[in-house]
């Protein structure tokens, strides 16, 4: 009776883990962008490997991760724009096509051995701006295939798990592939994978949306969306958070490959357990994320997650042993992703539906725009003082951005209430907000 009992409550509480899946098109998006990451974090790991094997340069294998990302700083918001604009099904389509071309230029010339260093770059910054324009329509478009809006929260954990299980597959793969068949194997594999995430949105069945034309040029709308998110100080901060972890905190993929060479003295396919070690904590936490009722909560969550992340990046500056550094790395994806996931879910709760897209895209712009900088500034401070101790000054600016964020937290908390209360997320007592009982205070 109580071995029922207990499978009783674990099928209860998968079946809250995975809800938003009971939508077909989300289904099918599930489906097709697991296949699709795989083979994307097949090429990163493959990529960064390839230009380190090609230059043997800290600096250029940041300039190439600055290269590939820096599109996104200056292509990101008109894309939010865009996406609030057009058909957001159609440009994803049309993003995952112009990616797999990528992937497959990119395959040739390594299997043909006429790769060059300017080749990887010109090929990278392509992918940046197809990449700043797919990210912030995925993250809306999330909303249009999820019927029930308050398992919205369940299905951006869920697309974040998503995201991390791949990177858990993606890379281990990798590392076996290069050392037994070469990079150029795993940009074909990722070339092919976009033919599954293309085929999920072609069979997906959408209502039909009524985009309304705009009279307003995209830069006004743009700037439209930046007033909103600078007047509205809980997306601001959030999005302040963001961008600190991307600049400071990110960059230490972008090193992998010189500790997992020089520091670590191993090959290839350390690099591919190193990136996947992180990968099974960013997991593990999105997992937690997905299992979570409510939003509530989410608030506490950010800055306690860069806390971890912060404490973790520390810790691996300073280890010298294999294992160890697989441990820590376990810790700094469980810390970077809930961070990140609950950022991104609490914006979603609280942003207008007619900002979305832009809102977004600003997110993407912190996320994926920062992070070039913060690539191009680890090289150049490793290649002067080395990856460890700039790994390090990056854990303590994180530390820093949560200290900040506590601080500011008890005000957002008093701002998010009145749109929890009218959303029905947090209850309305005497037709007020002064009489919430505190347990449900959005933390």
């Amino acid at each position: 009776m109580k071995t029922e009992t207990v499978k009783s409550k674990a099928a209860t509480q998968l079946n809250l883990i995975v809800r938003a899946l009971r939508y077909r098109n989300y289904r099918l998006f599930f489906a097709g962008q697991s296949v699709s990451l795989i083979g994307t974090w097949m090429q990163q790991i493959a990529l960064s490997w390839l230009v380190y094997r090609l230059t043997h340069s800290a600096f250029l294998l940041g300039f190439v991760g600055f290269a590939g990302q820096i599109p996104a700083f200056f292509f990101a918001p008109f894309a939010g724009a865009f996406a609030d604009r057009w058909n957001r099904h159609t440009i994803l389509i049309l993003t995952q096509s112009l990616a797999m071309v990528q992937a497959f230029v990119l395959s040739f010339l390594v299997l043909t051995e006429t790769i060059m260093i300017w080749h990887v770059l010109v090929l990278n910054i392509c992918l940046g701006i197809i990449n700043a324009f797919d990210m912030p329509t995925r993250q809306s478009f999330l909303v249009e295939m999820i019927e029930d809006k308050k398992d919205l929260p369940n299905a951006i954990a869920l697309n974040s798990s998503m995201f991390n299980g791949a990177r858990l597959l993606g890379p281990s793969v990798a590392g076996i592939l290069i050392a037994a068949v070469g990079e150029g194997t795993c940009f074909l594999i990722n070339g092919v994978s976009y033919l599954a995430v293309i085929a999920s949105l072609l069979l997906m069945k959408l209502a039909p949306k009524n985009v309304k034309p705009r009279t307003t040029k995209v830069w006004h709308e743009v700037k439209e969306g930046f007033s909103y998110a600078s007047g509205f100080e809980p997306i601001k901060v959030i999005l302040l958070m963001a961008a600190l972890m991307s600049l400071m905190g990110m960059p230490y993929t972008v090193l992998m490959p010189i500790f997992a060479k020089d520091i670590l003295h191993g090959g290839p396919d350390a690099l591919g357990f190193l990136m996947g070690s992180a990968g099974v904590g960013a997991l593990g936490g999105l997992l937690y994320l997905a299992s979570k009722k409510s939003v509530l909560g989410l608030g506490r969550l950010i800055p306690l997650a860069a806390i971890i992340f912060g404490l973790g990046l520390v810790a691996f500056s300073f280890s010298r042993v294999f294992w160890f550094s697989l441990i820590v790395l376990l810790v700094i994806g469980l810390g970077q992703m809930i961070q990140m996931a609950a950022s991104n879910t609490l914006l979603q709760t609280i942003v207008d539906d007619d900002k979305r897209g832009r809102i977004m895209s600003f997110f993407t712009t912190a996320v994926m725009g920062m992070t070039p900088f913060g690539s191009l500034f680890a090289g150049a401070l490793a290649s002067k003082i080395g990856a460890p101790w700039t790994i390090f000054i990056g854990g303590i600016a994180c530390l820093a951005g949560a200290a900040f964020f506590t601080k500011r937290l008890p005000a957002l908390r008093e701002k998010i209430r009145p749109i929890y209360i009218k959303m029905g997320i947090i209850p309305e007592i005497n037709s007020g907000i002064q009489n919430v009982p505190e347990l449900l205070i959005p933390e």
